[in-house]
């Protein structure tokens, strides 16, 4: 697992997720949250490459936000349940996991988004 750490803001500097980790390593990214009761000491959960997911042997919900290469939004999805799947989104090319219920719904399809590493 990438140990850098992220913030992620809106246009208007609006902080969406105060600490996401990054899943880019192959078992990190097949491994993503699967089994885990709570998300693993962060707010955010980025999985790249990636533009579909499921939540099988998932034990919460969940508020995604597909992104493309260039963090804009490409798809919202909020309090996604465990034991589903998601579309394929063509034009995603990473996927932010958040607890269901953290995800701001003003967030729309369109919005350019930030990542600032913090560490």
């Amino acid at each position: 697992m990438a140990n850098k750490i992220y913030v992620l803001k809106d246009q208007a500097g609006k902080i969406i997720c105060n600490k996401m980790i990054v899943a880019n390593q192959l078992f990190d990214r097949m491994k993503g949250l699967m089994f885990s009761t709570e998300m693993p000491e962060c707010d955010g959960f980025l999985i790249s490459p990636c533009n579909s997911i499921h939540t099988f042997f998932m034990l919460y919900s969940l508020d995604l936000l597909f992104l493309d290469k260039n963090f804009t939004v490409v798809k919202t999805l909020y309090d996604f349940s465990p034991w589903r799947i998601t579309w394929i989104y063509f034009k995603a090319h990473q996927v932010l996991e958040m607890k269901a219920g953290t995800m701001k719904k003003d967030i729309k399809v369109g919005d350019k988004l930030e990542a600032l590493c913090i560490n």
